[in-house]
């Protein structure tokens, strides 16, 4: 592959820049794409050009990016139909009155409930990050309004409880993907490196508590007060120039005339929705898990299968399947007919049309930048200047900088972890710390970019503006990616 030096790192940084300056993220990414083309062509803009569209069709090349892009378009179809059948306002209704029972209006404490409430639900499923921050954003979008609870904080909440509980947690499609790496570098046992590597793994654990800190001692910062105040004085859920990821014509559906609100309509479709996942994940991967541990029991078996399974699959099974049982359920019911979900499916789907689009630009970003070799590059940099001691700390910055530079934090462990493993070897660094600073820092940087799908689904979740949500993030990354950065710096000069 052609290595283009300091001009790889032009299309995502210039993108990323252009995005939060003006809001326009849809077109900065365009621009982006363009421009990294346009260089791939020696500079020819007609190439270059032509190069980008291509480029755009290629996305659908990739099975796993098609299925990803069909999984956002449907959940539209799921969001509207259960605010349809009566289940959100059921559940909003169910929660007011346990808050009710417990007195906690006057205290305004029924407020940190339900924020360490979506926490923890984001913190339990860690089976896949994209089923976390939907499953947050649907559940608790609507107690949130009601409470008047910014959605950039529900964003932030989503976000940041997804991510670090599914690297955390690594029984996922997660924990498979990095013990596979580890095991092209030569670990015999790769879960058992990963496990030790986990107790290094400052970022993730950071910023689950900061994210404890914020709800418990309701000390906001950065641009995220703004956005608290403005609900709290205003009622305004977003800006006045807000350009939510979900139209307000899926926000705003009405239950069905004469049905009566029960939040069982919402929660028991999101329920099988999560149900499916691991057992989806089970499914795809079981021929790999049999293959490979032949000898195992059932239960270690089921595990790996899990690792071993497609998360694209799994997510795109699992929305299909909750869909499809809703429509069941609410026929039985009587709530709508075969008509009314066919048109409500549609309207589903044409509201998600701004992020399934995002999610193509976000891909062919991507592609453009390991075509010019922008996370090698990055890497081969910084080992130029590397002292022992200083290795995790390094590795640490520099897996942060690719994962915000190319919106992937998957793809910042493939490069980092073949890079910073024989480094540490070679150098005599702590190997464990070393793996845990680049998988760290790969979740850290995808936090900040606003190129990351987790990000983009973490926004359309919540339905907030994508920029909103990661201005009023960047703070609270920061500080959870500061300190963990301190404390590898002070590990390697202790050590």
């Amino acid at each position: 592959m052609e290595s283009y030096g300091f001009l790889s790192l032009l299309p995502p940084v210039i993108a990323i820049a252009l995005a939060i300056r003006t809001k326009q993220v849809h077109i900065s990414l365009l621009f982006g794409i363009w421009l990294g083309w346009v260089i791939i062509s020696g500079f020819n803009p007609v190439r270059g050009s032509l190069d980008t569209i291509q480029a755009l069709v290629d996305v659908f090349q990739d099975a796993g990016n098609t299925r990803t892009i069909m999984f956002c378009a449907l959940v539209g179809a799921l969001i509207i139909f259960v605010q349809r059948s009566g289940g959100v306002e059921g559940f909003i209704r169910h929660v007011n009155r346990l808050l009710e029972q417990y007195e906690r209006r006057r205290s305004g404490s029924n407020r940190i409930v339900i924020q360490l409430l979506a926490w923890l639900t984001g913190l339990l499923i860690f089976v896949e990050s994209s089923i976390s921050v939907l499953t947050v954003g649907a559940l608790y979008r609507p107690v949130f309004d009601e409470l008047k609870i910014s959605r950039e904080k529900l964003a932030y909440i989503a976000d940041s409880s997804s991510a670090p509980s599914s690297i955390l947690i690594p029984f996922n499609g997660w924990g498979a993907f990095i013990m596979s790496l580890l095991v092209a570098e030569g670990f015999a046992d790769p879960f058992a490196t990963l496990f030790h590597a986990i107790a290094f793994n400052f970022y993730p654990v950071l910023a689950l508590l900061l994210v404890l800190a914020v709800i418990f001692f309701k000390k906001d910062y950065g641009p995220m007060v703004k956005a608290e105040r403005r609900v709290a004085e205003t009622g305004k859920l977003l800006n006045d120039d807000a350009q939510p990821m979900v139209s307000d014509e899926l926000t705003d559906v009405k239950t069905a005339d004469g049905i009566t609100p029960r939040a069982y309509n919402m929660v028991i479709p999101i329920l099988i929705m999560v149900f499916m996942m691991p057992v989806m994940l089970a499914a795809t991967g079981w021929e790999a898990a049999i293959a490979q541990k032949p000898d195992a029991s059932t239960v270690r078996l089921v595990f790996f299968a899990i690792g071993q399974g497609s998360g694209s699959t799994a997510v795109l099974i699992a929305v299909l399947t909750s869909i499809l049982f809703a429509m069941l359920f609410y026929g039985l019911q009587g709530i709508m007919k075969m008509k009314e979900m066919v048109d409500l499916t549609l309207k589903g789907i044409s509201g998600m049309m701004p992020l399934a689009l995002l999610m193509m630009l976000a891909f062919a970003i991507g592609a453009v930048c390991k075509q010019m070799g922008t996370g090698p590059y990055i890497a081969d940099v910084a080992k130029a200047w590397l002292s022992p001691h200083m290795v995790p700390f390094v590795v640490f910055l520099v897996s942060c900088f690719i994962a915000f530079s190319t919106g992937t934090s998957w793809g910042t462990f493939a490069i980092m972890i073949s890079i910073a493993v024989p480094m540490a070897r070679e150098m005599g660094a702590d190997v464990y710390i070393t793996i845990a600073a680049a998988l760290g820092g790969g979740v850290f940087g995808d936090h900040c970019s606003p190129i990351s799908d987790t990000t983009i689904l973490s926004s359309m979740a919540s339905a907030t503006d994508h920029i909103d949500h990661v201005r009023t993030q960047l703070p609270y990354a920061l500080t959870a990616g500061g300190a963990a950065a301190l404390l590898y710096l002070l590990i390697g000069l202790m050590g």
